[in-house]
């Protein structure tokens, strides 16, 4: 296993270990035992019921897995890992329960990253909840006609005296209408698209805000989805995130014209968060493979009647795991997770330490845990044979929870979108360094040719470059 790996960012000298170390093992064997104790039990009951687990979630918090403490905890790491170990294990345990767990914290982080120190003191409790208190918070972007699109959002929100005025309509949205606040991204100026755009915080029991229809999903069922709808829903001015201010020197920016790298930024945020999508796909992943291989490690002999005609190199009679196409697919299942991982990793890690994910590494591991997720389940579901159809067989829940990974956070086409981007961007930077640094030495050199031809009276020539 690769153990070392540097880069020398700025001239800085950093090198990163592979291996866990003691604290992180500590904590992935915590996240496993919580999942297999606390979230596995109840997994199936949630999954058919299509029921929010409060149960697991408090549970979670009185373990220390959920909550601002948690949050704290895991994004401290100078390494970067305890945030996909979390992921990977708890979807392990179950994925729909993990972003029940989870799924508050988008809106604590959306409160956070844009709102003032008040705002954030007031609010992020509420989405969270603090001490034994459980409580939900929900982050409201996608819209019906805009969903990667985020510059086509319609949902508007118009300045009446002390108060904003919210409508529009919000789907797919994990808590949507259950929780406690809702951060909700509204166009202020339509004209300039999403530099027009701006985060408002909604309170609980807030007058014209109601959830839509639930949605029924195929996988991650016990995460609550719904559509949120505003109609003429009032807000106090102060639930604007970051104040009046901020909002109206970020208009005036964007009407004169002047940049403010503010989608190179945000490009930038969600090649850090994106790992961590890349590890809860990793764990359904796991879950199916160590799952498959201990019933086939339990499987019977197969009985062949034509087992005593054929040679000792036949696979006829015996048990899967002896035969060589069992143990090919089962060795390209074990690869495609460990390559996945370390893709998750290596992009978590420089994520967490300033190094620019600049040729798409943090959607290159989703993009590609997301893909394994779905090959590794549908694999094991072919080695299993018919079992693995039935509701009785956990390789069906965790085949229908893998597919949500090529879709939500940036669908896998979006994805090679934004890694062929990044990946010719750099490409283009590293051109042009080498091309103004080919440019350099040739005038430097000609320079020198001139000078010399001047002193000796030898004849000029510009000497070529390879």
């Amino acid at each position: 296993m690769l153990t070392d790996w540097s880069i020398n960012p700025g001239g800085k000298d950093i090198r990163v270990n592979f291996a866990l170390n003691d604290e992180q093992l500590e904590f992935k064997a915590y996240c496993r035992r919580f999942a297999t104790d606390v979230m596995r039990p109840v997994a199936r009951k949630h999954d058919e019921e299509e029921s929010t687990p409060y149960e697991v979630i408090k549970a979670a918090r009185e373990w220390g897995l959920q909550g601002v403490e948690s949050i704290q905890k895991i994004g401290s790491d100078p390494d970067g890992q305890l945030s996909p170990i979390y992921a990977e294990e708890l979807h392990w345990g179950c994925a729909g329960i993990a972003l029940a767990i989870s799924g508050s914290s988008l809106a604590a982080a959306g409160i956070a990253s844009s709102g003032t120190p008040e705002q954030i003191t007031r609010w992020v409790p509420e989405a969270l909840g603090l001490g034994d208190e459980v409580k939900l918070g929900a982050y409201a972007v996608t819209e019906p006609q805009a969903g990667s699109d985020v510059k086509s959002l319609r949902t508007t929100a118009k300045r009446d005296g002390d108060e904003w005025i919210l409508n529009g309509t919000k789907v797919f949205i994990t808590n949507g209408g259950i929780a406690d606040v809702h951060v909700v991204v509204a166009t202020v100026d339509p004209e300039l698209g999403h530099r027009g755009q701006a985060s408002f915080v909604v309170g609980p029991g807030t007058p014209g805000l109601r959830q839509g229809k639930k949605e029924s999903k195929i996988g991650i069922r016990a995460s609550h989805t719904a559509e949120v709808i505003l109609e003429d829903c009032r807000i106090p001015l102060d639930q604007l995130l970051g104040g009046m201010e901020k909002l109206e020197r970020k208009l005036e920016r964007a009407r004169t014209g002047e940049s403010t790298g503010r989608a190179s930024n945000a490009l930038a945020t969600f090649e850090v968060t994106r790992p961590v999508v890349g590890a809860s796909a990793l764990g359904i992943a796991q879950a199916a493979y160590e799952w498959t291989v201990w019933y086939l490690l339990g499987a019977d002999v197969v009985s062949d009647p034509l087992a005593a005609w054929l040679d000792e190199t036949s696979s006829a009679g015996k048990p899967p795991l002896e035969r060589q196409g069992v143990q090919q697919r089962l060795a390209d299942v074990a690869t495609e997770i460990e390559g996945a991982r370390l893709l998750v990793q290596r992009a978590s890690w420089m994520g967490r330490n300033g190094v620019p994910l600049s040729a798409g590494q943090g959607s290159m591991s989703k993009l590609k845990a997301g893909d394994v997720a779905m090959w590794v389940t549908r694999t094991c579901m072919d080695l299993v044979g018919p079992f693995a159809q039935s509701a009785d067989c956990p390789l069906e829940k965790w085949f229908r929870d893998a597919k949500i990974y090529q879709l939500f956070e940036g669908t896998a086409e979006i994805q090679r979108r934004v890694v062929a981007q990044m990946q010719v961007a750099e490409m283009r930077r590293h051109f042009d360094e080498i091309s103004e640094q080919r440019e350099t030495a040739a005038n430097a050199l000609a320079e020198v040719a001139i000078n010399g031809a001047a002193t000796n009276g030898a004849p000029v020539t510009t000497p070529s470059i390879a």
